[in-house]
């Protein structure tokens, strides 16, 4: 062996390196100065010798074989090749020749700056670091990678591309971040990879990626390197009036959102478990709907990538890939790109309570607890059998901090509900004694958790302007939709789930027993201002054992039809955002299940065609009327006109908006009792029109309107009011009335 390069050597790491331990390769592989000269060595295992050249020169250098292991090294008295100026040409006993770029003669691109950032939670652009980058460095193609890994003993990049061989490229620590990284040429989009770890313990783990951007179509999990800067959006103009509309306006905007899971909305084939549509696909047909049934919004459940179909997408493995089940990432920019051209904005639910303990996931992600507290009280759900994430870790609430704004910036997404958000707050939550520890005040809440919501959604107002986030939060928490500069969570909206109960309940009541329950129907409005509230009926609602929402009315089937009828007018009408689960806008009949499409054949019949072109029809009125969502936060926006007459199931109310013009009366009637030429308070003496009749025919009633009529308030006192008008009220119905203050 020449005497240079023997010197030059460290036996220690080079014994590292061969027990496939070693943590800091470029400190023993790659182009080092020495002295006036360089020495260059290279790792090619199995091969039968290496040469090294200039990338265009024609002249080789043989290098030594330091051992059969395949160790190669060369030194040179001057400084032949500058940096990575070089090509490896390994040739394999079988005659395969193979030229290559050294992968250990790149400088890192993790900086100090970065590390330090993120060691302090506050590095938000960090997924454009961590993961796999495709670029090209100094005219060579190839993919950088970086990933959090600070109690391995090792960690390599393993593919496709090197025969997930964890010791041909072992990657590079970064000082003390714990950050592993390594730029390896010749990887190009398309790749397959994952992160083999070396545990402190000895043991091997395949990990997926933690920010990777593609993954394979489970049941396989490993990554696949994509390109997701190269998609060309077309919604600059959407983009550039969504950053205009601040906090106080977007309240004041209409919601009317179909929440929707994509798989399941329609399958190309239903007998396979593949039979997906692609996100291009899908863009179409369910954008050209969602703009015919006058909706505004969708919101997507199961978009980040997760391994089992029946966790519907909140078991996320992969939280900066949208699932590969439909498509590429592109596709899925696609997607969005497509509903912002419809005019539609994309809500994403976002899942930050918990994770899988799938193997190739987060869990004891190095070896040890990394995302999760290493304190099973703090860091498990019992009752789901999921890891909480570690709240209190500054590149962890980095992490979570980052996907939010991935979603955002990166996939031009409008909003994110945030999943569980309830569990995240109470530590005791889903947990008996003994199975969660006090905060240092001694109380049940989570302060990380905490400040980490406030930090995302303070971020989230100042970086993405028209952005927002919604709280699925099931109990009193106050100040959920307070900005979190006056001590609120600062989410700009929070379900509405005590409205959903009682109403649910209410509703699945036989006519008779209303009267005993009619505080179910009316107690939302004691607490509706206390927050920014969106109404919904989601899909947990129509699944185990719960009935369709049609499953859930009394009655014969004409009149479960027409009390379905009646909830959806009631729910246009209260005050707050709107939210129905797909398959709810016809009557699905079956509770939703994620490996079928939705029984669209139902359509065919007129009961279930007549439910969807009344939900299009409230649709385009809530959007047309502003008396129906403008003030949805102010009191003056709602007012009882008929609210303690138990007896009859009858109730009426006024919606106001931002002008005297184009005011609203609602008149829900609950129980199967025509009232003709019924008496009831009016707000003001003027002329009503009749703009909605649930018992229309086109919406499969039978046609008992008020059309034609004319509906003129006298001086007569009645109800709440000294006014009041005579009108036909169908049995289970809902009537609009469109008037002008006087």
């Amino acid at each position: 062996m020449n005497e240079k390069l023997n010197n030059w050597i460290n036996w220690v790491l080079y014994d590292e390196l061969m027990d496939g331990k070693i943590n800091a390769p470029k400190h023993l592989l790659g182009n080092h100065d020495y002295g006036n000269g360089q020495v260059i060595t290279c790792y090619k295992p199995h091969s039968a010798s290496v040469s090294i050249k200039a990338p265009s020169g024609k002249t080789s250098f043989p290098m030594e074989k330091v051992s059969e292991e395949g160790f190669y090294g060369i030194y040179f008295p001057t400084k032949k090749f500058k940096k990575n100026k070089y090509r490896f040409v390994t040739e394999y006993y079988d005659g395969t020749t193979v030229t290559t770029a050294d992968c250990y003669s790149f400088d890192g691109l993790f900086t100090d700056y970065d590390a330090y950032l993120f060691a302090e939670g506050k590095n938000y652009d960090i997924y454009n670091k961590m993961g796999a980058h495709p670029m090209t460095i100094d005219g060579v193609k190839g993919t950088y990678f970086a990933v959090w890994a600070p109690d391995a003993r090792r960690v390599s990049v393993v593919g496709d591309f090197n025969m997930w061989d964890g010791q041909l490229n072992p990657m590079q620590i970064h000082s003390v971040s714990g950050v592993y990284e390594l730029f390896i040429p010749d990887v190009l989009p398309g790749a397959v990879y994952k992160y083999q770890i070396l545990t402190r313990y000895g043991d091997i783990l395949y990990k997926a990626d933690p920010y990777g951007n593609y993954d394979q179509v489970r049941p396989d999990n490993a990554n696949i390197v994509a390109d997701i800067n190269s998609y060309k959006w077309k919604d600059e103009k959407w983009m550039a009036e969504r950053a205009k509309v601040d906090r106080v306006a977007r309240t004041k905007k209409p919601m009317s959102i179909y929440e929707c899971h994509l798989g399941s909305w329609k399958k190309k084939d239903e007998d396979s478990d593949f039979g997906f549509y692609n996100y291009r696909e899908l863009a179409k047909m369910l954008g050209d709907y969602l703009t015919e049934m006058g909706y505004t919004h969708v919101e997507l459940i199961g978009i980040a990538e997760y391994p089992f179909d029946g966790s519907w997408g909140y078991q996320v493995t992969n939280y900066y890939a949208p699932t590969s089940r439909y498509g590429k990432p592109e596709d899925f920019m696609y997607f969005v790109d497509y509903m912002h051209e419809k005019g539609i904005s994309v809500i994403l639910d976002w899942v930050p309570a918990h994770f899988p303990r799938d193997a190739h996931g987060l869990g004891r992600f190095d070896g040890m607890p990394l995302y999760e507290n290493s304190d099973p009280r703090k860091g498990e759900h019992p009752d789901w059998g999921t890891y909480i994430f570690d709240y209190g870790r500054n590149e962890v609430a980095n992490f979570l901090t980052s996907n939010a704004l991935f979603w955002v910036e990166k996939y031009h997404v409008d909003g994110l509900r945030v999943d569980a958000v309830a569990s995240m707050l109470y530590l005791d939550y889903g947990k008996q004694d003994g199975q969660w520890v006090a905060n240092k005040n001694g109380g049940k809440e989570n302060l990380e958790a905490i400040e980490l919501l406030q930090n995302i959604n303070t971020l989230m107002e100042e970086r993405n302007p028209g952005a927002y986030l919604i709280a699925e939060e099931s109990t009193a928490w106050p100040g959920v939709t307070a900005p979190a500069s006056m001590q609120g969570l600062g989410f700009l909206f929070k379900w509405n789930m005590g409205w959903m109960n009682d109403f649910l309940e209410y509703m699945k009541l036989d006519p008779y027993f209303k009267k005993f329950n009619h505080n179910r129907l009316t107690f939302s409005l004691s607490y509706a201002y206390a927050e920014n509230y969106i109404l919904v009926i989601s899909h947990d609602e129509v699944v185990h054992l719960k009935c369709s929402m049609l499953g859930k009315m009394p009655g014969l089937e004409f009149d479960k039809f027409a009390n379905l009828r009646t909830a959806y007018g009631f729910m246009l009408g209260h005050p707050g955002k709107k939210l129905l689960f797909m398959g709810q806008e016809f009557g699905q009949q079956r509770e939703w299940s994620e490996a079928r499409s939705l029984d669209w054949w139902l359509l065919d019949n007129p009961l279930h065609k007549g439910v969807q072109e009344y939900v299009k029809e409230l649709n385009h009125l809530y959007t047309k009327y502003d008396a129906f969502y403008y003030n949805d936060n102010e009191v003056m926006g709602f007012e009882w006109l008929k609210v303690d007459d138990a007896d009859s199931g009858i109730v009426t109310f006024v919606r106001r908006g931002k002008s005297s013009k184009d005011q609203i009366m609602v008149i829900c009637n609950f129980v199967p009792v025509e009232r003709k030429g019924y008496r009831i308070g009016v707000p003001c003496l003027t002329e009503y029109t009749e703009i909605l009749n649930s018992d229309d025919k086109k919406f499969g009633g039978l046609g008992r309107t008020n059309k034609g009529k004319k509906l003129v308030a006298e001086e007569a006192p009645c109800d709440r009011s000294d006014k009041s008008m005579l009108i036909d009220i169908p049995p289970l119905s809902t009537i609009i009335l469109k008037y002008d203050y006087k």
